[in-house]
């Protein structure tokens, strides 16, 4: 067998699947065809009272792709299950908070779909995951009240760990975290500035939420901290609540469950081939009382590649990168297909 290592494997493989475009045939066990890419849109409309509205029907929305209007292949509102990711402040500064906040997320769990599976990252200048992805409320309480709070704060890094996370391991379509902090970063590491978080959220496509407590920070450092966790709601589709009072925690968080059941689903087929860049998108609604809409600010375009095995064993679709190391890692069997796509482009 020919010796490749892993860069001319990959041009290799690049090569041999552009060479073929005749998806579904019988490869030797795989079969791979570029799909195209459909971006997936979670909205929230509001009315001037904020109350959701759920009723709309397809003609009230319009999207928007870098400017140019994009007809929507999808529509429904439907309160789904989700993989949820609750990421709790547990510096020494929410000592005095954390009994509140810790009835504030168990209320939202309890608020939310009870098919949703839940997972609970508690951070301080470090950043735990103290429990895996549950349904089990029990499991959950336990690990939020068994924390001691000290130390600084760091939930950049710990934003960035929850995304991989959720990403990894939740088998739920729509994905979302939580963050609660009541403070500006302090901690995280150079690797995770807020410019680089905010890519990766949006190339995770990871609905985020936050609740900031700021009231008992400084002017200079809550302000920063607001702006941090407003564009990481923001561009992600969520949104950033900061009460007043530690007393109205709670409703934030119940609130922020029932905006995730009342959402609507919209996809579209984007008319521009994929070139890897950011394109922007912007959603309008039409309705009577002149409801606001809200969501992800854009995305990356890239080209994804599915793999199947014609036994139903591994089917995905993931990026080039992710491709070629599946290839590396099933290259024997791999080895069959790009055979038999040489022999194709050779006719």
């Amino acid at each position: 067998m020919l010796q490749l290592n892993r860069r001319d494997f990959a041009r290799y493989v690049a090569q041999a699947v552009a060479a073929t475009s005749l998806p579904g045939q019988d490869t030797g066990g795989l079969t791979f065809r570029a799909d195209a890419r459909e971006v997936l849109l979670h909205a929230t409309v509001v009315d001037k009272k904020g109350t959701f509205i759920t009723d709309l029907k397809r003609d009230a929305f319009k999207v928007f792709e870098d400017g140019v209007e994009q007809p929507i292949k999808i529509f429904k509102q439907e309160d789904v299950p989700v993989s949820l990711g609750l990421i709790i402040d547990n510096s020494g500064s929410m000592r005095p908070k954390r009994k509140r906040v810790e009835v504030a997320a168990l209320q939202l769990v309890k608020a939310s779909n009870p098919y949703d599976e839940v997972f609970l990252v508690n951070f301080n200048e470090d950043a735990y995951l103290d429990v895996p992805l549950t349904n089990d409320v029990k499991k959950l309480e336990a690990g939020l009240t068994r924390i001691d709070s000290r130390g600084g704060t760091a939930f950049r890094d710990a934003l960035s760990m929850s995304l991989d996370h959720v990403k990894e391991k939740g088998k739920k379509d729509k994905k979302v975290l939580l963050l609660i902090t009541d403070g500006d970063d302090t901690a995280s590491s150079d690797a995770n500035t807020l410019e680089k978080l905010l890519s990766k959220a949006q190339r995770t496509e990871v609905l985020i939420f936050a609740i900031g407590i700021l009231n008992e920070e400084r002017a200079r450092e809550a302000k920063r901290a607001k702006r941090a966790l407003d564009m990481l709601a923001k561009q992600s589709g969520g949104v950033a609540h900061f009460p007043e009072t530690l007393e109205t925690v709670e409703a934030m968080a119940i609130a922020i469950a029932k905006e995730i059941r009342s959402q609507y689903i919209i996809a579209y087929s984007p008319t521009k081939p994929d070139d890897g860049g950011f394109r922007q998108v912007k959603l309008t609604v039409k309705a009577p009382g002149n409801p606001s809409v809200r969501t992800r600010s854009g995305y990356y375009a890239k080209g994804r590649w599915r793999i199947e095995t014609y036994w139903g064993i591994h089917a995905e679709t993931i990026g080039f990168r992710e491709f070629v190391s599946f290839g590396w890692t099933h290259r024997r069997e791999l080895w069959r297909f790009l055979r038999w796509a040489e022999r194709m482009a050779e006719g």
